[in-house]
């Protein structure tokens, strides 16, 4: 048995160095009383402390510091589990499940084709387990139909990213750079809860007075511009493009450009200043409810900032989040090049990966249009290089696939997906529209998940597979910065446990697939470095000795350079080295999701995260200590708002709309606005906050609408299954 690792938290982008070691194990301790008696766990048999490293300088968050008592949670799932015709779920043997899931595969394909099956797979697989899944589904199941929870996060962002820069790095710079800026922009992210430790790296500007927030919520990042700290800017939902182009106006009109920058590094200026000239700031205010005066006073901090301290601008998922978001992200990455922020030595623009291994995920593999190494699947020298790595005939390859929503959508449906594969990722509560969805895997004929848990997802599944968790395996991720990462394996998974690479690898020999698949993670990353060379995510030049020796690896990193912790520096990816400006506009498709006049008595609402739990939660829900702090779903909803619907704090609300209906306790709170309400995304059930969010998409990059819907809020009856004065159910589904 292993004796402990320096390795990193499983879950945030921050990737917080953590080390574990062996915990003293008196026996079984008892869960808080007050979480409910199915979250008991077993005793963690590691214990976190947290280690020295850049992201976050030895701190961790309560999810960081809470992690290892998941390890051997009692509601572990550690055989697979075949649901019977009573919809019970009953352990049956590897190989048992094995011959399942071939014999599914081949007579779905059999009597549909290949795209028949799909994958759905997930932002915190290692980079080993990211690449294997696209090659597995490209070459052993031979579908184009895969994608992944990225889609969910980082794509507008990185669509954004690719049209401007020619590449997508979530921070082209790392995060050390912050601690030095006088000025920051954030955009719609609330790290004082999402990632904790980051608010470090703010610290510089809110000691200058130039912490800036955008954010419709008065959120607890928000709050750290209070006392001199900066300013807060609270525009209406959905309304965040506009708020931008008003402070490129102000910019462009005040001669606060900087022109030289402009001019040598930049094409498209002359487009994009005719497309401010309708965004003056008093007509943004009239659209967004941000004062003239803070529009202004925002454009000449951050001009100030680049010509003097250092100015950057954050980009996060409230701006990206919705059906303009690739534009929004746009409408950013405009403003800090009018700026010259890109690529100076003190200042710059990024976007806040979120998921654990949400840059990584997205670099080799797992998205429908992409091939690893950043590579494009419709590029004809990206499909031979794959084809040579792989030692495949090129047109073995399959063309792209779909993007996630539009994959979920065609579940069961003529010439849809009829088996699918579910990788890290707990659709049934993340996904848009989560009724349609879970309609979707009901209506499948094979549906596998691969978890720890039974999550809500794999609670559907006709089998569940158990999978290793993050201290029981080795691998690599890559963090917000790009830089590449060890995950070291600290501890033996329970008997009955497999790796997702020996998942695939097994699978790939009974179906018979080309190449060559193997389950060890070290091989798997060497052919990695072959598949990316040359590609725009390029790691060549990166291996487990160099990474195990503490190296710094920031890609691209071709082999025999040093890598590029700053991207930008000399010039652009695109072919003449410019990064370019795209005019963009608030549509009318997604102004009729914040300017609906003619819904009487509707909100908008607005989801994000809890500082305790995490994407789904259906790992977050399960530790004692933050259940036990989160219990339940509570709708944040402002005084006045409730005062006229006789909605008192504490008490049951419905909260609806034409896809579905929440029922979850009211809290009455001055921090958002009376035309908003807030609802936290972990919680299934009748607390599932995306059972009201559309799956209508960004045009571009295929990034659901998860922002901003119209719904309506009443008093609701107490649920019957809720006795007075408890919270709701925690919807825990063990394992039997």
């Amino acid at each position: 048995m292993p004796n402990g690792a320096d390795t990193h938290c499983p879950y945030c982008a921050l990737q917080c160095a953590m080390t574990l070691t062996p915990a003293a194990q008196p026996g079984s301790a008892p869960a808080p009383t007050a979480a409910p008696a199915s979250l008991a766990a077993a005793a963690a048999p590691l214990e976190v402390s947290g280690r020295e490293f850049p992201t976050n300088r030895g701190g961790l968050c309560r999810k960081g510091w809470t992690s290892a008592s998941l390890l051997r949670h009692n509601g572990r799932v550690t055989e697979p589990m075949l649901k019977g015709s009573d919809g019970v779920h009953q352990p049956i043997s590897w190989d048992q499940a094995l011959l399942l899931i071939t014999a599914a595969v081949k007579d779905t394909q059999k009597q549909y084709g290949p795209d028949a099956v799909g994958v759905f797979g997930g932002g915190g697989l290692t980079n080993e387990k990211a690449y294997l899944l696209g090659k597995f589904a490209r070459l052993a199941l031979r579908t184009s139909r895969i994608d992944y929870n990225g889609r969910f996060c980082m794509s507008s962002a990185a669509a954004a990213g690719n049209r401007a820069f020619g590449v997508d790095r979530g921070l082209p710079f790392p995060v050390t750079d912050l601690d030095s800026a006088s000025v920051i922009l954030m955009l719609g992210s609330n790290v004082a809860e999402t990632m904790p430790p980051f608010v470090q790296h703010l610290q510089g500007a809110r000691d200058a007075g130039g912490l800036i927030v955008v954010d419709p919520r008065r959120s607890a990042t928000a709050a750290f511009t209070a006392d001199g700290g900066g300013f807060h800017l609270q525009p209406t939902p959905g309304t965040d493009l506009a708020l931008l182009l008003g402070i490129s106006h102000v910019v462009v009109h005040e001669g606060l450009a900087d022109t030289e920058f402009l001019k040598a590094r930049t094409s498209g200026y002359d487009a994009l200043v005719r497309s401010l000239n309708a965004f003056w700031p008093e007509r943004v205010q009239s659209i967004t409810g941000v004062p003239a005066t803070l529009i202004r006073e925002t454009a000449r901090r951050l001009a100030h900032g680049a010509r003097t301290g250092g100015s950057y601008i954050l980009s996060g998922r409230g701006v990206e989040q919705h059906v303009d978001g690739t534009d929004t992200a746009t409408a950013a990455i405009n403003l800090s090049l009018l700026l010259g922020l890109p690529g100076s030595a003190r200042s710059g623009y990024g976007t806040l990966t979120g998921q654990g291994n949400g840059q990584g995920g997205r670099e080799h593999g797992q998205k429908a249009d992409q091939l690893p190494g950043y590579r494009k699947i419709t590029d004809p020298a990206a499909r031979a290089h794959m084809a040579k790595v792989w030692g495949v005939d090129e047109s073995l390859i399959p063309g792209p696939g779909l993007p996630a929503v539009q994959l979920l959508q065609s579940l069961g449906q003529p010439d849809g997906v009829r088996c699918l594969f579910v990788h890290g990722a707990n659709v049934a509560v993340s996904a848009p529209d989560t009724n349609a969805v879970i309609d979707g895997l009901r209506s499948l004929d094979f549906l596998v998940v691969c978890d720890f848990f039974m999550s809500e997802t794999a609670v559907e599944a006709d089998l569940v597979l158990p999978v290793t968790q993050w201290a029981e395996e080795e691998g690599t991720l890559t963090n917000l910065e790009g830089r590449v990462l060890r995950r070291r394996k600290a501890l033996t998974p329970p008997p009955g446990v497999r790796s997702e690479l020996w998942l695939m690898a097994r699978l790939a020999e009974l179906l018979d697939a080309p190449s060559t698949f193997s389950d060890d993670p070290e091989t798997v990353f060497e052919e990695l470095r072959l598949a990316s060379a040359g590609g725009l995510a390029d790691y060549s030049g990166i291996d487990y000795a160099m990474l195990d020796r503490g190296e710094a690896a920031y890609w691209p990193y071709p082999a025999g350079s040093q890598g590029t912790p700053r991207l930008f520096a000399d010039g652009f990816a695109h072919a003449d080295g410019r990064a370019v400006l795209v005019p963009v506009t608030p549509s009318k498709r997604a102004r009729r999701h914040f300017a609906d006049a003619s819904e009487p008595e509707s909100l908008a609402l607005a989801t994000g995260r809890l500082l305790e739990h995490y994407q789904s939660g259906s790992q977050t829900r399960r530790v004692a200590e933050l259940a036990a702090s989160q219990p339940e779903a509570r709708l944040l909803i402002h005084p006045a708002t409730a005062a006229a619907r006789n909605i008192a704090d504490g008490e049951f609300v419905a909260v609806s709309n034409e896809r579905g209906e929440v029922t979850c306790r009211a809290e009455l709170s001055n921090a958002v606005r009376t035309d908003t309400v807030f609802l936290p995304f972990h919680f299934p059930g009748q607390e599932n906050a995306n059972r009201l969010t559309e799956a209508a998409t960004d045009p571009i990059s295929g990034m659901p609408e998860f922002k901003t819907s119209r719904v309506w809020v009443r008093q609701a009856a107490l649920p019957a299954s809720v006795p007075a004065g408890a919270g709701l159910p925690l919807h825990v589904k063990e394992a039997s």
